[in-house]
C-alpha cells in the first residue's frame, strides 16, 4: 500500500526522535516513485551497480533504445547478442545478470500481482534467487518501486554515513549496524520514510 508521506501518523511517530524530527523539518517533501513494472526497475538497478547516477542513466537509455518502443521485453533481451549489448556500454558481467533477470521474468516469476502480495522478506528471498541480484538491490525496489513503508537498508553506505553524522556514531562493522538498528526500531512502521529523509540530508538518495 502506498504510504502517505504527509500523514500525521507517520510524522507523529518519527517526530519522537528529535534528531530525525530536525532532519525532516529541514527536508523537502518526498515524491512518489511507485511503479508496477518491477522487471524494468530491476534491469535499471543492475545497470546502476557501481556507477554514478549520471553514467548509469546514459547506459540505461542506450540499452532501452536498442528495443522497439524503448522497452526491453524479456524475450528480446535474451535474443540480443553480446556485441549489441556491449555496444550500449554494458559489461559482460552485467549482460549476464540482465539475462538472468529476463529469464526469471519470462518464466512468470515477476508478475506484479504476485510480487505485490509477498511480504518484504519473502520478496527479498524470491528475487535474490537471481544471480546478480542482492539484498540491497531488492531493498531499493521495495522502498522506491513498491513503496513499502517499513524497510531499513542497514547495509547502505548512505544511510550509514547519515546516521554517523547526525547521531554521532563512532562504531564500525557489525557494532555500527546494531546501533543503527536499535535507533531505527523507534521509527517503525515508517523506517522507509525515515531512511529517505536521511539520504536527502546528505543529498545521496539512490536513483
Amino acid at each position: 500500500m502506498f504510504p502517505d508521506y504527509s500523514s500525521s501518523e507517520a510524522f507523529a511517530v518519527l517526530a519522537k526522535d528529535p534528531v530525525l524530527a530536525a532532519i525532516i523539518s529541514r527536508g523537502q517533501p518526498l515524491i512518489s516513485s511507485k511503479s508496477e513494472d518491477l522487471y524494468y526497475k530491476l534491469l535499471g538497478s543492475i545497470v546502476s551497480q557501481q556507477l554514478s547516477t549520471k553514467v548509469a542513466a546514459v547506459i540505461f537509455r542506450r540499452f532501452t533504445g536498442l528495443f522497439p518502443d524503448n522497452y526491453p521485453h524479456p524475450q528480446l533481451v535474451l535474443k540480443a547478442t553480446d556485441e549489441v549489448l556491449r555496444g550500449a556500454g554494458l559489461s559482460f558481467q552485467k549482460i549476464g545478470y540482465m539475462r538472468n533477470v529476463a529469464t526469471f521474468a519470462k518464466e512468470g516469476h515477476m508478475a506484479h500481482a504476485t510480487i505485490d502480495a509477498m511480504e518484504s522478506e519473502d520478496l527479498i528471498r524470491h528475487l535474490t534467487q537471481i544471480k546478480g541480484v542482492g539484498r540491497w538491490t531488492v531493498e531499493m525496489l521495495l522502498m522506491f518501486a513498491l513503496e513499502r513503508p517499513d524497510v531499513f537498508p542497514v547495509d547502505d553506505l548512505g544511510i550509514q554515513n547519515a546516521m554517523k553524522r547526525h547521531y554521532g556514531l563512532e562504531e564500525t562493522g557489525k557494532r555500527l549496524k546494531l546501533r543503527m538498528q536499535d535507533i531505527a526500531e523507534n521509527w517503525q512502521p515508517y523506517r522507509t520514510i525515515a531512511s529517505k529523509y536521511l539520504w536527502q540530508s546528505l543529498d545521496s538518495t539512490p536513483k
